[in-house]
């Protein structure tokens, strides 16, 4: 296995020159003939510009995704998944055949059923239950696809997260917003393709390799941008240099990376001429497209943001601006959805309402902001956590006045909207009780394999070599949802 610089020159022998022309030169020529990409796979990215636009092999249903990421894992069951039969059997001993070889983060022995306290009703056309704690999300019921029957192998959070986003537990894997901007660029030079925004102050479990490029070259990784203070760190001129002077200082080090990368070309030293002009140009974008003030007061109203805080509602306002801008991929990060009930906040009750109205205005307004302006349809949105939370009392609070459930990986419900899915519908279903799913599984290999294909790619084939073999998001797993697809 040759080290990374030298594969350049590798690739200039004569043997694998002629190895690659078959087909590499025929398909570049077919594809400027044609004025499209060969199909099937995607164009390589530019070595002028890594992030430049490019067509999807496949109709793409999507052009952007903003992916809303509740960290900690809302309890479904209070929120999605309405349970009749748990709530007639509140109380009572977990049947034991739900129990058997299965281990819990924190709860041991037998523990009690738990019945949902929230009240749930149906909405819009498609019938869909929503418990009392998410009103606003009621009114735009018919625009969402909830799943009821996801499930993922972790119940730690940080490995299910990473599992989630790069479809490993272990870190080192390029994130799905990574390879959805190494698939198709960003229609925005002047901002990154791929945008953080993280809010209650604490970062995601996997930390930023939840939001990293792994292989891929770091130019695909995700800038993480705040609502609150400059909205890139190190971003600005530093003090005793001004516009003109990072541009000449630019220009100097293009130059000695160019050298280099003749000398040796290294994919990363590509990347980071890359970083270093997009960081420039970003300097007088970035400032412009994060300024929520510039919104009407109705707008802010809606989604009862507040410019110059930092919170959900600011970054699910500043989702809708980056998207409308051309940027591909928006991941917002939101902490404080572990429902354990050891404390006033993770309280089923109570503590469930405090938290979902945090959340519910403003992604309602963000639904219904998108279809207005006509960037609903291209735009998918997703919203869910890591995992799902048990259909039992959590075991640390079995005798606490408190209610709150414990990690539960087998079955959980998350949703999507815009983009490709279709609206008003419940797909999949779980049983009695919520312990298992009794129709239509979804993976979480599943669900990256549909996302990938609502904007275009098959994702058995958007791959990138690395170490000697090929790699994808989805591993050696996954299947299209077709279910959910407009």
């Amino acid at each position: 296995m040759l080290p990374p610089q030298l594969e350049a020159l590798q690739s200039i022998t004569r043997r694998h020159f002629l190895k690659r022309s078959q087909t590499a030169l025929g398909a570049v020529a077919l594809a400027s003939l044609l004025g499209r990409e060969a199909s099937g796979t995607p164009s390589l990215p530019s070595t002028e510009n890594p992030l430049q636009p490019r067509r999807s092999p496949l109709k793409a249903r999507a052009k952007q995704v903003i992916y809303l990421h509740l960290t900690g894992s809302p309890p479904h069951l209070d929120l999605y998944d309405y349970k009749p039969e748990l709530v007639k059997h509140d109380g009572e001993d977990c049947p034991q055949q739900f129990l058997k070889g299965k281990r819990f983060p924190f709860t041991s022995g037998t523990p009690k059923l738990l019945g949902t306290r929230r009240t749930f009703t149906q909405h819009g056309h498609g019938g869909i239950w929503m418990s009392d704690a998410i009103p606003h999300l009621q009114t735009v019921a018919d625009e969402i696809c909830v799943i009821r029957s996801m499930t993922t192998d972790q119940f730690n959070h940080s490995p299910a997260e990473l599992l989630v986003y790069t479809g490993s537990p272990r870190p080192g894997r390029p994130s799905l917003g990574a390879w959805a901007t190494y698939g198709l660029g960003t229609e925005n030079e002047n901002l990154p393709g791929f945008v953080v925004l993280i809010s209650s102050g604490v970062q995601p479990n996997g930390g930023k390799n939840s939001f990293g490029s792994g292989f891929l070259p770091s130019v695909y990784q995700g800038v993480q941008c705040r609502s609150k203070g400059d909205p890139v760190l190190y971003v600005s001129d530093p003090p005793g240099m001004d516009r003109a002077m990072r541009r000449l200082s630019l220009d100097a080090l293009r130059d000695l990376n160019q050298i280099q990368t003749n000398e040796l070309g290294h994919p990363e030293t590509l990347t980071r001429i890359a970083q270093y002009e997009l960081a420039y140009r970003m300097q007088m974008s970035v400032p412009e497209v994060m300024d929520i003030s510039r919104e009407p007061p109705n707008v802010l109203a809606a989604y009862g943001a507040q410019p110059g805080t930092g919170s959900f509602a600011n970054n699910c306002l500043l989702a809708r601006r980056l998207v409308e801008q051309g940027v591909r991929y928006v991941q917002l990060f939101d902490w404080g959805w572990d429902f354990h009930g050891t404390g006033a906040e993770g309280d089923i009750r109570d503590g469930l309402t405090k938290k979902s109205s945090t959340m519910d205005r403003p992604v309602a307004a963000l639904i219904r902001d998108l279809k207005t302006r006509g960037l609903l349809d291209e735009t998918l949105i997703v919203c869910g956590g890591e995992f799902g939370r048990t259909p039992f009392r959590e075991g640390r609070t079995a005798t606490s006045a408190l209610l709150g459930r414990d990690h539960f990986p087998d079955c959980y419900s998350l949703w999507l909207a815009g983009g490709g899915v279709k609206g008003g519908t419940l797909y999949g279903e779980s049983d009695d009780l919520g312990f298992t799913v009794a129709r239509d599984q979804v993976h979480v290999h599943d669900l990256q394999a549909t996302i990938l294909n609502l904007l275009g790619f098959d994702h058995e084939k958007l791959t990138y070599r690395y170490q000697g073999r090929d790699f994808r998001l989805t591993d050696v797993h996954g299947k299209v949802v077709k279910g959910i697809l407009a």
